[in-house]
């Protein structure tokens, strides 16, 4: 909308089924999102709203929470699902810290989706060929892009941990400094919106797929969680004398007992499972660890005011205000039920069979559709909805014949 209207206070409203629109472009039946399809309002956060640094044309952005026109929030908002579950904590005297670790790939063009991505040209005139992990140089033929993206995060007021390229050619890793739970879902919304327009200006891809490329690791979101008491600061995971809380084990335990069943929240495309079945430290498991990256959950180490719960499963595809929204709520079931988790995992293990997750989209929607649990955290409409949009997706995939049957199939007798 213009600047001038948006400064008058003018109400910018929505139809209420763009929230339940697939990544397609389509739409389930209007009975998931109420058969008139009315309008919802977006309701401006007046702290984020950002001047866009990389348009030459004055722009602004502003992220809106989705009102019902009675005032509520609407339930099929994924940002209001996570601030549902926030107050949920607040009620308890309690706040959830997070911090999310954004993994992504940078490509040059790719103009026929036939063809495998490929990094882009470096300064010296070659590509990548993978052997840059952790390199203090590894970025250099792209300091072009990242000198705007460092940049353009100031300018956002995103502030960075730190940078790194990861294990994948041309891959990267920005670990954002942890905080309130909706302030950074809004920041890792803005950062890989940043990333991709970014791109777009030095002639590159940014690629937030969760397994863009083959036999390499595929890029997670991982959401490191603890919780604090409101007034003192405390983190509630710790004792006073450092040892682990039963509520550190309740929310372990809540972290288990949620991870099947919001399996299709935290890896929602067909892409994010090939993420997960071929494993480069992507684990499809509801196990927890101390520092062991095969676990779904691992315990970072650190000292005891930092103690944390690293979620391992989601991937960089994930949408951030409903995946720590999902990661929270579980957390904080296990809590209130006072659950206890199994054993912790070290070294080598086998998933128990209790403890394994869906390995396909259609899998983790057919549990998703069966789980109480979901439809107690986020409401019937919701989980319907979403359920809806995502089978949507699933069918288009299945609509179409891959390379590999032609390549390998066609020739069978």
């Amino acid at each position: 909308m213009t600047a001038e209207g948006f400064l008058e206070g003018r109400r910018l409203q929505m139809a209420r089924g763009v929230l339940l629109q697939c990544i397609m472009g389509g739409y389930p039946p209007a009975r998931f999102y109420g058969s008139d399809d009315g309008d919802l309002a977006l309701v401006p956060d007046p702290a984020q709203i950002h001047r866009l640094p990389w348009s030459q044309q004055p722009r602004a952005l502003a992220i809106c929470d989705a009102h019902e026109l009675t005032g509520e929030s609407s339930s099929l908002s994924t940002r209001g699902q996570l601030k549902a579950v926030i107050a949920r904590y607040t009620a308890l005297g309690l706040a959830p810290v997070v911090a999310t670790e954004l993994e992504f790939f940078v490509f040059a063009p790719n103009t026929d989706p036939t063809q495998p991505f490929q990094p882009p040209l470096g300064l010296d005139g070659r590509r990548e060929e993978g052997h840059s992990a952790f390199s203090i140089s590894s970025n250099n033929g792209l300091r072009p892009f990242f000198s705007e993206v460092y940049a353009c995060m100031a300018a956002l007021g995103l502030p960075r941990d730190t940078f790194m390229h990861e294990m994948g050619v041309s891959q990267f890793e920005i670990n954002l400094l942890h905080g309130d739970p909706l302030l950074l879902a809004d920041q890792t919304l803005l950062f890989k919106h940043l990333l991709k327009e970014v791109a777009l200006k030095h002639g590159l891809t940014v690629v937030c797929m969760a397994k863009p490329l083959a036999h390499t690791p595929g890029s997670s979101m991982h959401i490191h969680q603890s919780i604090i008491e409101i007034g003192s600061g405390r983190n509630v995971f710790s004792d006073k004398a450092g040892e682990p809380t039963a509520t550190f084990r309740h929310f372990i335990a809540g972290q288990q007992a949620g991870m099947a069943d919001f399996t299709a929240l935290f890896a929602p495309n067909v892409n994010s499972y090939q993420r997960l079945c071929h494993p480069f430290a992507s684990p499809n498991n509801a196990c927890w660890s101390h520092d062991n990256r095969a676990a779904g959950l691992r315990i970072p180490a650190s000292s005891p005011a930092a103690r944390r719960v690293e979620n391992r499963l989601p991937g960089a595809d994930a949408n951030p205000y409903l995946a720590i929204a999902a990661s929270l709520a579980a957390g904080l079931h296990g809590i209130e039920h006072k659950l206890e988790p199994g054993e912790p995992i070290q070294g080598e293990f086998e998933v128990p069979d209790n403890l394994s997750l869906p390995c396909t989209l259609h899998a983790a929607l057919e549990r998703l559709k069966r789980s109480q649990l979901a439809m107690e955290l986020f409401g019937k409409e919701f989980i319907e909805g979403y359920i809806a949009s995502k089978t949507m997706e699933l069918t288009s995939f299945l609509d179409e014949i891959t390379p590999w049957e032609r390549r390998v199939l066609a020739a069978q007798a």
